[in-house]
Formats: C-alpha cells, structure tokens, sequence
C-alpha cells in the first residue's frame, strides 16, 4: 500500500488558497525587490526550504541577491561583517555574538552560504535591549537614547497604528490570558517590525533582491514589516511567504488564507529542531 499522500512534508499554497508549488514561488521571488519568509522558528522544513530558496534565488541572481535576518541585531553588524570576509572563526563569532539558541542547527547554514557565496548578510534587527526600553517606557524611552544606539533603530519619530489588527490582538491574546493589557507591548513588536523594514530599505537597491528571514507573525497579513517597508519605501515590489502547522495540508485552512502571497503549510506531527 503506497502512503506518499499521507507523508507529504509540506504544500504550498498562493494567497487564494490554490495549491502551487517551489518553482513558481522562486519565479514569483525573482521578480521582486524583498521577498520577507516568515517562519515557525522550531519547524525543519522552513529553515530547509529557506536554504534551498537561497540556493536557488543566487543562482539566478548571484550578487545582486542581498540576505538577511530578524535573528541578528544591527549592533552585531561589524562581527557578522568579519565573519564573511574570513576574519573571525566560528567559534570567536559563537561566543562573541547575541545568537538564538538554535542557530547552528538553523541559521548557521544561511550565514555560512552567504559566506561562501560573498554576499551581503545584514543584522536588520533592534538591539533586544532597546526593544525592552520601548515595552517598559514606550516609543519616548528611545529618545534618551545617543546617537550611536539611535543608528541601530529605525529613525525617530516611529510611525505607530495601533489599530493594525496585528498588534490589537497582542493585547486581546494578553487580556484574554488574564495579563493586564500593556500598551507598549504591541509597540515594543512594532520598534521591532520598523527597524527590520528600515534595515531592509537602507540596504536595498535598483537591480537589488533582498531576502528578508522573520518569524511569520512579523510579516502576516501584510502587516508588521510590510506595513513599514511601505512607509520608508512605497515603490518597493514585495513577496510574503507564510508558514503554518495544520493537522491536514491537504487544504489550506480558512484561518489561513491570504496571509501572504504564498503560505508554507507543514504537518503539525513535524519534528522540532529545539
């Protein structure tokens, strides 16, 4: 008895919820300017296909394809500089740099290609210790701040909605839990969100591809990063990938439709890689 059907690691769907698949999402990817893949963090098939997107975009693209990651923060630029140009070994930048705790599993292989590759990988992230300056105090917090840790943050005044269903079910997901509703936590997301998109459209050029790895809640629904991008940069051509868990990936479930222009949908039963 043949069980593939049953054993499918992943589908892909479009924003409509028609099955697609890799080759016309790459085509898709090619044609923009940033193409922002939200991934679930523990899942092995987003950070696979991540590598193989990587793979198959500098192919097309060689240097003018540009990488980067929520997973880096911008004050880490100068180490992650280093370590592509050969500078610094592995184990100085592990123990020097801010990293996840599933990097070498998961991040690790996209820095080393872009290594091997030569090309560009920017740390478009805030400093974690700044976005914890905005979940206590809010945006005014930042304005304390020097000039040199205001260069690692997306430029002040931040453009703020609170009413981006994104960040007004943060607080609903926190009062529904019995928490006390805080109005900086969605703002501390959103400091999160500008300075990613920031980092992007700082680096971004003509003839350019930046692709751009985030948890998919920073990218969802068109909001979060791609709210920002279009604020720094309206002309950008922008292509979002979402990924779910479903217990059958047979169909897109209505929850998850139009999240992005194509949604990576994974078996929940899928191992974790931490």
């Amino acid at each position: 008895m043949a069980f593939s059907q049953e054993m499918e690691a992943y589908k892909l769907y479009n924003s409509k919820g028609k099955d697609t698949d890799f080759g016309k999402m790459l085509k898709k990817a090619a044609e923009a300017d940033v193409v922002l893949f939200g991934e679930l963090h523990n899942n092995p098939i987003c950070h696979w296909l991540q590598l193989e997107l990587s793979r198959s975009l500098y192919a097309m693209k060689k240097q003018d394809l540009i990488m980067g990651a929520e997973m880096f923060e911008a004050d880490n630029s100068l180490l992650i500089s280093e370590y592509l140009k050969g500078l610094v070994k592995d184990k100085n930048f592990e123990s020097e740099a801010r990293l996840w705790p599933n990097y070498k599993t998961d991040y690790k292989p996209l820095l080393q290609f872009a290594r091997d590759s030569s090309l560009v990988f920017v740390a478009t992230n805030i400093p974690r210790r700044y976005a914890s300056m905005v979940n206590r105090g809010g945006f005014e917090a930042l304005e304390t701040l020097g000039e040199e840790a205001r260069s690692y943050i997306a430029p002040l005044p931040v453009p703020y909605d609170p009413e981006l269903p994104g960040y007004k079910s943060m607080l609903e997901m926190m009062e529904g839990s019995g928490g006390h509703g805080n109005d900086n936590l969605p703002k501390a997301q959103a400091i999160k969100d500008a300075t990613m998109a920031h980092s992007i459209s700082r680096n971004i050029s003509t003839g350019k591809l930046f692709l751009h790895f985030h948890g998919t809640y920073h990218s969802d629904n068109y909001e979060g990063i791609v709210w920002y991008l279009k604020q720094y940069k309206p002309d950008l051509k922008i292509v979002t990938i979402s990924s779910c868990e479903q217990v059958n990936i047979d169909n897109l479930a209505e929850e998850n439709n139009e999240k992005a222009d194509f949604i990576l949908v994974v078996p929940e039963r899928m191992t974790k890689t931490h």
